[in-house]
């Protein structure tokens, strides 16, 4: 079996682990968190860092920093993972959803004004994939409405846009370390912002919201924290993003040319006119007039020993939230499209151009 993602670990990971249980630190209080945080906050170009347990956390940490209320509303993509949708509805903040572009799989930027009304208080970026989405026009949204930002950049270690990093737009960002990440701590995420209040709020709240009466709390918060080990690993990760970029890039490239020609799929796009394809993912969507949907073309694969994964599911079509009376009448085509027929191949960093050319050929066998 070819996995959808094998995990590199081939620099100073190992180095900096045995320092953590050399010297005992091994829980939330090492020095690595620091450290990762400043590290990532420096790449990033953001002041403030606030490392935690997971991507899902930190978009927990974001929502709740802003201070969103029961019934604002918070405009996203249909198109992403729960995550997202759940943070806001989980204090009782609406999502507002927007239809995705069936070529960059980011939202529909020009759907946006349009969705905007008293109660909308921010806007949640959320970059799919490999490519970004048109940050400008929503950051321009957002200041002719006094709209906050979230930055979901959890697929975009290393991505730009127009020469910027991802993860350093808007009020507040975030990224994810999970295991098919650019940067992995196995589980962990990350918060990011130039607000100190901000700051102060996302790193209480990942701790409990603990007070200098130590066991005194004026809110609720989370148990959020990330452990020295999951920070030495992201340390040594983040030592070698550029390296992992180029390699992602080389990747994405070798498919393309191994599939240029088959024809009832579509390929990722190399680039856009704002930034150009970091391939988080290698993802294929199946033409219209393809008589195969995406579970069926996937089946195949995985029989033929060929790991795959779909897309998301979209969240107007989520049961958890039809439960809920949210998104009812919702119609947003292009994300249903994009789920029936969208799937990804093996991406992962430890990739080899040989099973790259096996995955290729057995996906002209199944597809052609």
């Amino acid at each position: 079996m070819i996995p959808v993602n094998e995990p590199l670990l081939n620099g100073n990971e190992k180095k900096y682990l045995n320092e953590c249980i050399d010297t005992g630190w091994i829980s939330s209080e090492g020095p690595f968190i620091k450290r990762f945080e400043n590290d990532m906050a420096a790449y990033v170009g953001r002041k403030h860092a606030t490392a935690c347990a997971n991507g899902s956390a930190a978009l927990d940490i974001a929502v709740a920093a802003l201070n969103l209320q029961k019934d604002d509303e918070v405009i996203m993509p249909s198109f992403t993972i729960i995550s997202c949708a759940q943070a806001l509805v989980n204090r009782g903040v609406k999502p507002i959803l927007i239809d995705s572009d069936l070529f960059t799989y980011n939202m529909k930027v020009e759907d946006i004004e349009a969705k905007i009304t008293p109660k909308t208080k921010a806007i949640m970026i959320v970059h799919i994939f490999g490519l970004c989405v048109d940050v400008d026009p929503i950051l321009t949204l957002a200041k002719k409405y006094g709209l906050k930002i979230i930055e979901d950049a959890a697929q975009m270690h290393g991505q730009e846009y127009k020469g910027k990093k991802c993860g350093s737009f808007g009020d507040i960002s975030i990224f994810s370390f999970y295991p098919n990440k650019h940067i992995t701590t196995g589980e962990g995420g990350m918060v990011l912002t130039d607000d100190k209040y901000l700051d102060e709020r996302a790193k209480s709240l990942r701790n409990l919201c603990f007070t200098a009466d130590r066991f005194v709390h004026e809110e609720l918060g989370w148990n959020y924290r990330m452990t020295n080990m999951q920070a030495a690993l992201g340390v040594a990760q983040l030592e070698k993003i550029d390296q992992v970029v180029e390699k992602k890039r080389w990747i994405g490239r070798t498919y393309s040319e191994f599939l240029k020609d088959i024809d009832v799929i579509t390929l990722p796009m190399e680039k856009t006119e704002y930034c150009e394809n970091i391939y988080w993912v290698y993802a294929l969507l199946l033409k219209d007039d393809y008589k195969k949907n995406a579970k069926e073309v996937m089946a195949e694969l995985g029989k033929l020993q060929i790991g795959t994964r779909p897309f998301f599911y979209p969240m107007h079509k989520q049961p958890v939230f039809h439960k809920m009376g949210l998104f009812l009448d919702d119609d947003l085509p292009n994300s249903e499209k994009l789920y029936e027929r969208g799937f990804y191949i093996p991406s992962g960093l430890a990739l080899t151009k040989e099973q790259i050319r096996e995955v290729s050929n057995i996906l002209h066998k199944v597809l052609v």
